[in-house]
């Protein structure tokens, strides 16, 4: 696969991540039809490994997103605009601490925010915890989900 393709591919997932925050967009499923593009292009014994444990992960996220709760942005108060910015720091946060770093960046860049917006720490922590009741849950999960996948196909192409 050339440069060129694997930048394609890399900007479809991360096309697929930022749906993940958005409403109506499908994110998985983007997320899951880059690394299918690139596992048939590819046709190695790594990538169809990716593709397997991506699938995988991807199909019990979404069998165990009907335990959590629905997403109702605004039941949560807090703008659009939080929201997008805790999801952009989730996968910042990924790259920058592995794994751990999707949640701490979500949770931190949240209460940033809302601290900057409603001007005290205790209303602040409030709106996190209203935000994660009425969204951070599930969005939260896909995201994870969808970093994970990313993650690995990034190794992959790095290290395969």
């Amino acid at each position: 696969m050339s440069v060129w393709q694997l930048v394609a591919v890399g900007l479809v997932m991360l096309l697929g991540l930022i749906g993940v925050l958005a409403p109506g967009v499908p994110g998985q499923a983007i997320v899951w039809a880059a690394v299918l593009w690139w596992a048939l292009t590819e046709r190695t014994p790594v990538a169809w490994g990716v593709l397997i444990g991506a699938t995988a992960l991807l199909l019990l996220n979404q069998a165990l997103k009907a335990l959590l709760p629905l997403r109702r942005p605004r039941e949560s108060g807090a703008p659009r605009r939080t929201l997008l910015r805790g999801g952009l720091g989730a996968i910042t946060g990924f790259f920058v601490v592995p794994v751990v770093g999707a949640v701490i960046g979500y949770v931190g860049v949240i209460y940033g925010a809302e601290r900057l917006r409603l001007g005290s720490r205790g209303a602040g922590w409030a709106s996190v915890r209203s935000v994660m009741r009425a969204t951070g849950y599930s969005v939260l999960a896909e995201l994870f989900a969808c970093l994970l996948v990313t993650g690995a196909w990034l190794g992959a192409v790095v290290w395969g």
